[in-house]
């Protein structure tokens, strides 16, 4: 199980490979209710709308954490949103594999209290090595990461690297 906070979530959408890798995922794809609140609610961009309709067919599924305390230590100790800790929560009250995340805090977070993580990078790298994507789609999902995102120029270039 994988759980998403809204960044990644966000740029998996806008970049448009949200679909590919909810198929190309062996595992439940999960997130919390803060998250569904903070892209889909009031929103009608296509990444809202996607997200939506993927809630709505049960691809992503909506869980509540249980532990509301520890929630509101992790926003105030890692300067994170409501969103970010209830994901952080969430992998672990649900012994999830790991936490998708692209906010930086959050990773930070994540190191701290050894919990496994990703980033929308990461994910578009290693759907590629694996075959999903051929060079032109891995180069254009690239281009509208960095389009959407804020990465550093080390790290696109060791993206763009990593998928030659």
């Amino acid at each position: 199980m994988i759980v998403f906070d809204s960044s990644t979530l966000i740029l998996l959408a806008k970049a448009e490979f949200l679909d590919d890798f909810i198929g190309d995922y062996d595992g439940k794809v999960l997130i919390p209710r803060e998250v569904e609140i903070e892209c889909c609610d009031k929103k009608n961009s296509f990444d809202a709308l996607l997200i939506r309709k993927r809630v709505q067919e049960k691809k992503i599924l909506v869980a509540k954490i249980s532990n509301t305390e520890l929630c509101g230590r992790l926003m105030l100790d890692f300067r994170i949103c409501r969103g970010e800790a209830e994901a952080l929560i969430l992998v672990l009250e649900k012994k999830g594999k790991l936490v998708a995340t692209d906010d930086k805090n959050a990773i930070k977070a994540c190191k701290v209290m050894n919990i496994p993580f990703t980033a929308a990078m990461a994910i578009l790298v290693r759907m590629t090595k694996k075959g999903t994507f051929g060079p032109d789609r891995a180069r254009a999902i690239l281009d509208a990461l960095i389009k959407y995102a804020r990465y550093s120029d080390t790290l696109i270039k060791e993206a763009k690297k990593d998928l030659k």
